[in-house]
């Protein structure tokens, strides 16, 4: 199978130039991975010893956080080197202050690899949930040097453990140890005699949960919500929108609604705001406006949605109407907030989790959403216990920093 995948790789790099003139993101990524190479060698000598840690985009970044700040103190003298392989991640994080270089990860050919590690040179690597790359993996065991995967998340279809994932599976066995987030997972690394594991959860859990010790006040959103009962549908997809459109449109109920879309393209936004007949303001705009008079606040900027879950009485996250992934629920979750969102979410077992204890509401279509959200908001003592309860699961699910850390201590 090595011969299949590197074949598939190469053929990677010639065609993906190509598609790039016809895709802004494909794009990035090309243009970003042809410069990596230059800035590791501008960035690092030789004489230093480094950390690298790979995301495969923000979502796993977000992952990864909460132990790259736990072990930052613990290697005042080295340098960190963050690849990520999406332009979702590396655009967004690429000036973050827990790396001292952030690079594109160059495409996962031997040579590749090769070059990589003879410019970073890692005493310690960490790969965050499922973003598993052989050429590079095989290439740091060949060297000895030490790769930890954190946050792991498995399942059974996956090619390590079909009987034609031999390769696959060579690079989960470069780990030196694994940390899963669910016994799910163990079970499928032991049916492969990988046994190096520990039972940690998911890091994601104590990186909302320290959002708390945080300041998260904004005065604007303070303003508009004006002590009324708030909605916030954060990270919403156009079959997400065209459900709270609707809704928004014929309540006759005292409500505030907050939109944060994931697409935040000035033509999306003006749709959006278009097809609203309440009083909408947006983020863009909000400047010398009473935010108390408006019924709709659209944020079309990024980088305020886990801040702005703290005024929501109700959370719509968006991402499962249709076929692009449920996005976080568990921000919204750790400010104890009832969480509804829609169908599609079999890959994600923090909402099936959230689901099953009383906190999150699934919904298929417009009758079910109206009902849902009616429903809530007659019965404010069903908000806060719902609230509750997704803010207990977050509460009863950290800890996994520290045993991750713990481990890695040198």
């Amino acid at each position: 199978m090595n011969i299949i995948y590197n074949i598939g790789i190469y053929l990677a790099q010639v065609v993906l130039p190509i598609v790039a003139l016809f895709s802004g993101k494909i794009k990035q990524g090309v243009i970003g991975r042809s410069n990596s190479f230059s800035i590791l060698k501008n960035a690092l000598d030789n004489s230093d010893k480094t950390l690298w840690y790979h995301c495969a985009s923000l979502g796993e970044y977000e992952q990864g956080l909460p132990v790259f700040k736990e072990l930052r103190p613990l290697y005042p003298n080295h340098k960190i080197i963050l690849s990520f392989f999406s332009p979702s991640g590396y655009e967004i994080r690429k000036n973050t202050d827990i790396a001292d270089v952030v690079v594109y990860l160059p495409l996962d050919t031997p040579q590749n690899a090769k070059r990589f590690l003879d410019l970073v040179n890692p005493e310690l690597t960490l790969f965050i949930k499922y973003d598993i790359w052989p050429n590079y993996l095989l290439e740091l065991k060949k060297r000895n040097h030490r790769a930890i995967l954190i946050s792991a998340l498995f399942r059974k279809d996956q090619s390590y453990f079909k009987f034609y994932g031999g390769f696959m599976r060579q690079a989960l066995f470069a780990f030196e140890h694994i940390f899963v987030q669910d016994k799910n997972t163990q079970k499928l690394l032991k049916s492969i005699n990988y046994n190096k594991t520990t039972l940690t959860g998911d890091t994601r859990f104590d990186r909302v949960f320290s959002q708390l010790s945080q300041n998260n006040e904004l005065a604007f959103i303070e303003q508009f919500k004006n002590n009324q009962l708030c909605l916030v549908a954060g990270s919403t997809w156009p079959e997400d929108e065209a459900l709270l459109i609707d809704y928004i449109n014929h309540t006759n109920y005292n409500t505030k609604f907050i939109i944060a879309p994931h697409n935040i393209k000035s033509s999306q936004i003006e749709k959006l705001k278009k097809s609203l007949i309440k009083q909408t303001v947006l983020f863009s705009e909000k400047e010398h406006k009473k935010l108390n008079e408006y019924d709709v606040f659209i944020i079309d900027t990024i980088g305020l949605l886990t801040k702005i879950y703290k005024y929501a009485d109700i959370a719509y996250v968006g991402g499962a109407m249709g076929t692009t992934g449920l996005h976080n629920t568990l921000e919204p979750a750790v400010f104890g907030v009832p969480i509804i969102i829609g169908t599609h979410y079999n890959k994600f077992p923090e909402a099936s989790q959230m689901i099953l204890e009383g906190g999150m509401v699934s919904i298929s279509d417009t009758v079910n959403l109206t009902e849902t959200l009616n429903y809530f908001i007659k019965n404010p003592l069903l908000i806060q216990k719902s609230g509750n309860q997704n803010f207990n699961y977050i509460k009863k699910n950290t800890g996994a920093v520290i045993q991750i850390v713990d481990y890695l201590r040198i």
